[in-house]
C-alpha cells in the first residue's frame, strides 16, 4: 500500500507530457500538414507541445465547418478514450508543431497512476465543455461581428494565463468564416472595420489589440 502511494506522488504529469517514453513520442508537423483525417482509425490521443491545431468536421453533402483552434496544452483525439473507433473529424496544422502522440494505453495508465495529470486531464475536458457551451451561447445569441471579435480574442489567447499572443498565426479569411458561421466577405468587411478602429493590426501577421474586447461587450 505505502509502495502504491510512493508511485503516485513520483509520478510527475508534467515530465510526463514534456518527454518521450513508452507509449508517447514527439512527433512534429509542418505547417498545414493533416495530423489525422476524418473517418480514420482512433487510438491515440495528442498533446500540444508547441504550434496551433485546427480540428473540423465536413458534412455528407460536403461542407467543411472549423470547430475548434487548439494552443499549446490543449489535448485532442480523446474520444479513443471513451470508445469511439473513427475520428468523428480532422486535424491539420495551422504552424508548425511538436505534438506528443500518446497510446491509448499510455494515458489510462497515467490517468490511474498520477492523481496530478488526472487533474489536469480532467480539468482540460471540463474547461474545453465550458466553451462549447459558450460558442454554443455565442452563435446563438450574437451578431457575427461579435462572434468574430471573440474568435481573435481567443486565438489571441486573451484572459489566459500569462501574456496574451497579440500576433495571431495566419488563418484564412475562409475560416474564419466558418468558424463564425457568416460568409468571408462579411468577414472581410468586419476586419477592415476592426483595422480601421484600431482593434486589430496588420504588421506580418494579425495583431489583436486587447481593446476588441469593446466590441464583444457592447450592446
Amino acid at each position: 500500500m505505502a509502495k502504491t502511494a510512493k508511485k503516485r506522488r513520483d509520478f510527475d504529469a508534467k515530465e510526463f507530457l514534456a518527454t518521450i517514453g513508452q507509449g508517447r513520442k514527439i512527433i512534429p508537423f509542418q505547417k498545414k500538414q493533416t495530423i489525422f483525417a476524418q473517418g480514420d482509425e482512433a487510438g491515440v490521443v495528442f498533446y500540444i507541445q508547441a504550434g496551433k491545431v485546427k480540428l473540423s468536421v465536413v458534412s455528407d453533402s460536403g461542407k467543411e465547418a472549423t470547430i475548434a483552434i487548439l494552443n499549446p496544452g490543449d489535448f485532442f483525439g480523446e474520444g479513443c478514450l471513451a470508445g469511439q473507433p473513427l475520428r468523428m473529424g480532422s486535424a491539420t496544422a495551422i504552424t508548425d508543431c511538436a505534438l506528443l502522440k500518446i497510446d491509448k494505453g499510455a494515458i489510462i495508465g497515467a490517468l490511474h497512476r498520477g492523481h496530478a495529470f488526472a487533474d489536469l486531464f480532467v480539468g482540460y475536458l471540463l474547461a474545453r465543455n465550458i466553451r462549447y457551451e459558450e460558442d454554443l451561447v455565442d452563435q446563438l445569441f450574437n451578431s457575427s461581428e461579435k462572434r468574430l471579435a471573440r474568435i481573435l480574442l481567443l486565438l489571441a489567447r486573451f484572459g489566459k494565463e500569462g501574456a496574451p499572443e497579440s500576433v495571431v498565426p495566419k488563418i484564412s479569411q475562409e475560416t474564419l468564416a466558418e468558424m463564425v458561421g457568416t460568409t468571408r466577405s462579411r468577414v472581410n468587411f468586419f476586419m477592415n472595420k476592426f483595422r480601421k478602429l484600431g482593434f486589430i493590426k496588420y504588421n506580418g501577421g494579425l495583431e489583436v489589440h486587447n481593446s476588441l474586447l469593446n466590441v464583444v461587450l457592447h450592446d
